[in-house]
């Protein structure tokens, strides 16, 4: 390590916050250069973003603070939340809730991507604010890391990007595998004139633990209302389950778990009842993703914190015909299966980039003696 060296982020970058043009004004909106709100980052895994929810017109971002930022810039959200991080896939601007670090020429935007998520609790823990908390611009200019040099930072960024790549592409496969599921169901469902509630085949309960229970070290699944579950020692459940968001951001969001879990006060388990066609559980999940989770993202009761309660959920009308779900639930339990074992998959994936990153950034592990085997999964030391 005696060839790194401390630097402040200020001095090897440019630091740049981001504006909103006036919502009052059409011109301003909906035109071709893509516009990131901290909320576009909510929930999102990838390293790479090219656009957010909403584009602003080249007369917006004249009539406003905002910036073009080039490809490359490492995007880090300074408030509500502060935390976010992704690289700009090509030319974007953001909204105020940014301090986006475009970086000197030769610095390796991939490694300060991963520089910056391994201190991202010390980031957050700077914020500040009355009403929200929040970093400055300063505060960012003005963090000291000890990097190592530029062909260092780019052997560090692709062992730790190989990772990645790995758990993005399973994602991929697992979003076209949702889609293979709910076209199958689509297919078989559209023309049923029989509609039943779902507590009629399924038991529907919640949770009575508070969020703050987790325990990081815990050996079951605990779901929240948030995008992640977190880990918990108790558990409520053993066996498949659909889970449901109860409030939040995230009220209505359909995940689908095959384990022991326990859940917040907030959310829901969708469970089956006895006698029932064991696969149906399978079906179950595509089923009220495509239709509940989109009637009821965003909540179905209340105006500050949108949410829902059981009886919402087990009242809730579904098209039913034995013959077919008998038929079609098989083939979403292969299809489903696959999307666990891809999870599974990703969870360990996570794991070793995530006791990776400090050991690398700290120079513990010499990345110069990390081989990337052929399916690169496989980390070994010389």
């Amino acid at each position: 390590m005696t060839d790194w060296q401390k630097i402040k982020l200020g001095d090897i970058s440019e630091v740049i916050g981001g504006g909103t043009p006036s919502t009052k004004n059409y011109d301003f909106w909906n035109g071709d250069i893509p516009w990131l709100t901290p909320k576009d980052l909510s929930g999102y895994n990838n390293r790479y973003v090219s656009r957010g929810e909403r584009n602003i017109t080249k007369l917006g971002l004249q009539n406003s603070s905002a910036r073009m930022l080039p490809k490359g810039t490492v995007l880090l959200t300074s408030r509500a939340p502060i935390g976010y991080l992704a690289i700009a896939e090509n030319d974007v601007c953001t909204n105020q809730g940014f301090k986006s670090i475009i970086l000197k020429d030769g610095y390796c935007p991939e490694f300060f991507y991963y520089l910056l998520k391994n201190n991202i609790d010390y980031i957050i823990g700077m914020g500040s604010g009355s009403t929200f908390a929040e970093i400055s611009g300063t505060q960012v200019k003005n963090l000291e890391f000890t990097v190592p040099p530029i062909d260092i930072q780019k052997k560090i960024a692709e062992v730790l990007g190989a990772l990645d790549d790995k758990i993005e592409l399973n994602n991929k496969i697992n979003n076209n595998l949702e889609q293979q599921a709910q076209a199958l169901i689509q297919e078989h469902t559209i023309n049923l004139q029989t509609i039943i509630p779902l507590d009629e085949f399924c038991n529907i309960f919640t949770g009575r633990k508070n969020a703050n229970e987790f325990d990081k070290n815990g050996v079951n699944k605990f779901f929240t209302c948030g995008p992640e579950a977190l880990s918990i020692n108790s558990y409520i459940y053993d066996g498949p389950a659909v889970i449901i968001s109860g409030n939040g951001a995230y009220t209505g969001r359909t995940r689908f778990y095959n384990g022991r879990f326990d859940l917040y006060q907030r959310t829901y388990a969708c469970t089956l009842k006895e006698k029932v066609n064991s696969n149906y559980i399978y079906l179950l999940y595509p089923l009220l993703k495509m239709v509940l989770e989109k009637k009821l993202m965003g909540g179905t009761h209340g105006s500050a914190i949108p949410y829902i309660v059981m009886n919402d959920i087990a009242k809730f009308e579904v098209p039913f015909d034995k013959e077919i779900f008998d038929k079609i639930s098989p083939a979403c339990k292969a299809i489903i299966d696959k999307i666990q074992t891809n999870e599974q998959e990703n969870e360990k994936l996570s794991v070793l980039r995530d006791t990776l990153l400090p050991k690398l950034m700290s120079g513990e592990i010499d990345v110069s003696k990390v081989n990337i085997s052929a399916d690169k999964l496989s980390f070994t030391e010389e």
